[in-house]
């Protein structure tokens, strides 16, 4: 009566001592394990379940556990918990057996080492459990950041990216420790270790460490996004792609530029399109004989006819500086959403209005030209022509299409 029940167990199958006996029981062991493991077994774990979702899984419970369904499917969990069960049944029925039929050595041969593997099946059912909460944190983590980015305009596709490939790296730096502690393994050595292969990596890899600074400085600072329009140092284009270490953009013969951050950080950056428009400097000169102030007047109503010209700021031209040939007057003029195609369209436009207008308003804008002058003590210059008269008049080409020669008198 005061024996365990273990005890009493092995007590019960110990009587059984006749071939016959040892049949029924085993039989019966089997098809009680049969039924156990195939018909029991998922009718608990049915009933568990709904008796869960039913008084447990509700509000912001349900919330999360939807969420965690996106990426782990519950089925799966429900599955390998059944089927947990099923082999643990088989293993206590065949346990069951032997002892049935005296196999008592065997018996504790096999108890003495699943007494020796259970430390490490709970080691690795944590190490699972920790690594695929790890994976399901990270996702619900990046759907969350990219569900921010969407509804604020603080964060850029860049800084999203960079942000979830920094956090999923920590975090799956820390839950790798963690495996590490729960295995027993000694972190001190690995830490010395880390740090002279990272002292040794940093000086091998100066200049990449350098651009993944330098990517970092970019996300925070954010002097463009992917789709501006920029000029850096030698190269002007369209900014494709960032990631932490380069900058890619796309010039306007095609052609991709791949560019270090760390040189997009020493370099002088200019951003075309920050404001979303901007001002366009173009040169043209009038003749010396000109009324200045109309041809101003011309040149800024001809720039407001053209369509990709903005009208607020308005057009100015204004005198520059006085040319060989010409007063050089500089028009000034505003674009909006610019791109390598609308200024080189708005420069052609307004090119064509301005040289319309000055040639129907008589303003003339003349062509390179020189004067001659000869020094005075030398007598100055005159203009030798050739005879017409003669023999070979006729023959002799038109003074106004000859070729003059200058000559000092």
């Amino acid at each position: 009566m005061g024996l365990p029940w273990p005890q009493r167990t092995l007590a019960l199958l110990e009587d059984i001592s006749t071939t016959e006996m040892q049949l029924v029981a085993s039989a019966a062991l089997v098809i009680g394990g049969v039924v156990a493991s195939h018909v029991v077994a998922p009718f608990l774990v049915r009933s568990l379940r709904d008796l869960v979702a039913e008084r447990v899984v509700t509000g912001h419970v349900e919330e999360l556990a939807d969420l965690i369904a996106e990426y782990v499917p519950l089925r799966v969990p429900v599955w390998l918990f059944v089927r947990t069960l099923q082999t643990v049944i088989v293993a206590l029925t065949g346990l069951a057996v032997l002892a049935v039929w005296g196999r008592f050595g065997l018996l504790a041969t096999i108890l003495a080492l699943f007494d020796q593997s259970v430390p490490r099946l709970v080691q690795v059912g944590l190490t699972v459990g920790l690594l695929g909460g790890t994976y399901v944190g990270t996702g619900i983590l990046e759907d969350w950041l990219k569900r921010f980015g969407e509804t604020s305009d603080r964060l850029t596709k860049h800084q999203e990216e960079i942000s979830i490939r920094v956090l999923q790296l920590v975090i799956f730096a820390s839950a790798g420790l963690v495996v590490l502690s729960i295995w027993n393994v000694d972190l001190s050595g690995l830490l010395v270790g880390a740090g002279f292969l990272g002292i040794v990596v940093g000086m091998a890899a100066r200049q990449t460490l350098g651009s993944l600074i330098a990517g970092f400085v970019l996300m925070f600072s954010r002097p463009f996004e992917i789709g501006d329009w920029i000029e850096i140092g030698d190269h002007e284009g369209i900014v494709t792609d960032i990631t932490i270490t380069n900058t890619r953009i796309e010039n306007f013969d095609g052609e991709f530029v791949v560019i270090p951050n760390d040189r997009v950080g020493d370099s002088t950056l200019i951003n075309r399109t920050k404001k979303g428009r901007i001002r366009l400097r173009l040169d043209v000169g009038v003749d010396y004989d000109a009324d200045v102030d109309r041809a101003v007047d011309l040149a800024e109503s001809a720039m407001t006819d053209v369509d990709e010209v903005m009208r607020v700021p308005a057009p100015e031209a204004y005198p520059k500086r006085f040319g060989d040939s010409a007063v050089v007057l500089e028009l000034r003029f505003w674009i909006e959403k610019p791109s390598a195609r609308r200024r080189a369209r708005a420069l052609a436009n307004v090119i064509g209005a301005v040289k319309a207008t000055y040639d129907d308003a008589g303003v003339k804008i003349p062509f390179p030209q020189r004067e001659l002058g000869g020094r005075e003590e030398a007598g100055g210059l005159r203009v030798s022509e050739g005879s017409r008269d003669g023999p070979d008049a006729r023959d002799a080409p038109d003074p106004m299409e000859s070729k003059r020669r200058v000559e000092p008198e």
